[in-house]
């Protein structure tokens, strides 16, 4: 497997898992409890969750959940990125990700002092994205897309989704040493599949997703709608602890990058995990 890093930060196999904490400066985002805008508020999110062990900050200045209406102008996104990112900068050292389908806004992002790209397309939205991503040299979290196109099984699809984002990520010049791959828990509506059943379909199997691509994966599912779905819980704000769990999974399977929005009860599940593995292994 491809190590990955990140301002020296070490992403993939044999290295401890990582965590990129979420801060979204969009208010249309799901999970409302996610939602900073004010200055205030921003930095106090972004110096919490490096307290509590993020070793990455994720910001999104656009929601890019699939099931929501939530357009807004790259202009008034960069606008809002660049306000989040500028007021974290000043005070955390920790990398910051854009996390953007746009080439305009990575670049504005970039620009000012952000480490890498998480684009949720896999440079199926916009192709300008890789050509960013090679000028400024830094690494990208490649998700997968629209599986309708394909055949087979949910991992099958997620697989050939991302096989198709690799080649353009290296066609445009994007080394496999720069690049996470990210299965989009919780993107994905297929017709001959219950949704839910799409997500842990997925999740059991990111071994295949190692074995065949051969780069990190980086999982996002905290407080999402299958969690909700197999707890029979509508309000995001009380699906932690299905997060915990499903994060557990992931951990087992394979994932090098978890992408919560709670940090420390995510980096306490994960370093448990990381234990029991460990003397596991041991015979005294």
């Amino acid at each position: 497997m491809e190590i990955v890093e990140v301002n020296g930060l070490r992403i993939g196999l044999n290295e401890q898992v990582k965590i990129m904490g979420v801060i979204n400066l969009s208010p249309e985002s799901f999970y409302k409890g996610s939602i900073k805008t004010g200055p205030g508020s921003i930095l106090q999110s972004a110096i919490r969750q490096v307290k509590e062990g993020a070793d990455i900050i994720d910001v999104g200045a656009k929601s890019t959940a699939p099931y929501l209406e939530t357009e807004i102008t790259p202009e008034e996104e960069s606008e809002r990125a660049l306000k989040g990112i500028k007021i974290i900068l000043d005070e955390v050292k920790k990398p910051l990700s854009i996390d953007t389908t746009h080439a305009k806004v990575a670049k504005a992002a970039l620009d000012i002092g952000a480490s890498m790209i998480n684009d949720v397309t896999g440079l199926n939205d916009d192709p300008e994205l890789a050509k960013v991503a090679v000028e400024f040299d830094v690494p990208i979290i490649l998700g997968a897309t629209q599986l309708h196109r394909f055949q087979g099984n949910p991992t099958e699809r997620v697989i050939t989704s991302l096989e198709h984002s690799l080649k353009v990520a290296q066609e445009a010049g994007i080394g496999l040493d720069k690049i996470i791959i990210d299965p989009d828990i919780g993107f994905h509506r297929i017709k001959d599949f219950k949704w839910y059943k799409i997500d842990a379909h997925i999740l059991t199997h990111l071994d295949l997703l190692t074995n065949k691509l051969k780069q990190p994966i980086c999982i996002g599912l905290s407080r999402k709608s299958f969690i909700g779905k197999i707890l029979d819980i509508k309000d995001p704000k009380d699906r932690l602890y299905g997060s915990l769990g499903a994060t557990s999974i992931a951990i087992l399977h394979g994932a090098s990058l978890i992408r919560p929005h709670d940090v420390r009860e995510t980096l306490e599940t994960i370093r448990v995990i990381e234990k029991i593995k460990e003397f596991g292994l041991e015979t005294k």
